[in-house]
């Protein structure tokens, strides 16, 4: 039977992927008995689209929530978490901007090793090469796992890249939890790391992963969400 005295828990996905990127965590949280499990499927058309979408989801939960976001999805958790009914945040090697600061200009600061591997196309939405996908986002997947994300991929427009956090991010008010990937690509490790010390989180942990480490490195990373989840049930 499920702890009902745990907050829901909501999983916001970021750049080039949906909801399904979140699969082996949702299965891995479910056999250790959460079942109020939700996964927003986001436009990727813009931050405020996207919080918006978050928020919707959030309030048709009664209840606490922890809000987990994957890559730009911290953003969006960042902008969005400032709903009363949200507990605390989860960041899987994501974004975690401050007021006026945008993913794009958090990764200026140090530019990824895999930056130059995204292109747009003429709609002004940003792929990753499939060629590259691998070696830029899931590094440590298999090849078939690594292909169907490629295939898969949920392009964002480009433009979300530079949209800024408004108001105050929600990660100053809400106890946060973050999980750096020391072989990311996508976003570099030390940018995590600086953001992750930024939000004075009340645990960090370090994978040797992917930017995909919610699919490389389910256990560890369930393990995080647990962990924070536990903490917020015990403070209620």
């Amino acid at each position: 039977m499920a702890d009902t005295s745990k907050p829901a828990i909501v999983l916001v996905h970021g750049f080039w992927g949906g909801a399904a990127h979140w699969a082996k965590v949702i299965t891995e949280l479910h056999r250790r008995g959460f079942e109020d499990l939700h996964a927003v499927e986001n436009p990727l058309t813009s931050l405020a689209d996207d919080a918006e979408r978050t928020r919707k989801m959030v309030r048709q939960i009664d209840g606490p929530v922890l809000l987990v976001g994957h890559s730009y999805g911290g953003a969006v958790i960042t902008q969005a978490g400032t709903l009363a009914n949200v507990a605390g945040l989860v960041y899987i090697a994501a974004f975690a901007p401050d007021t006026d600061e945008s993913p794009g200009a958090l990764s200026e600061q140090r530019p990824p090793a895999a930056f130059a591997n995204i292109a747009p196309d003429s709609d002004g939405y940003l792929w990753i090469g499939r060629d590259v996908f691998r070696e830029s986002f899931a590094q440590d997947l298999s090849e078939e796992e690594a292909r169907v994300m490629a295939v898969t991929q949920k392009a964002p427009l480009g433009s979300t890249f530079g949209d800024p956090v408004t108001g105050e991010p929600a990660w100053r008010a809400k106890p946060s939890w973050y999980q750096v990937s020391t072989a990311d690509r996508m976003i570099h490790p030390d940018t995590e790391r600086m953001m992750a010390e930024r939000i004075n989180p009340r645990k960090t942990i370090e994978l040797d992963a992917s930017h995909a480490s919610l699919a490389s490195q389910p256990g560890p990373v369930t393990d995080l969400i647990e962990a924070a989840a536990t903490d917020l049930a015990a403070s209620r």
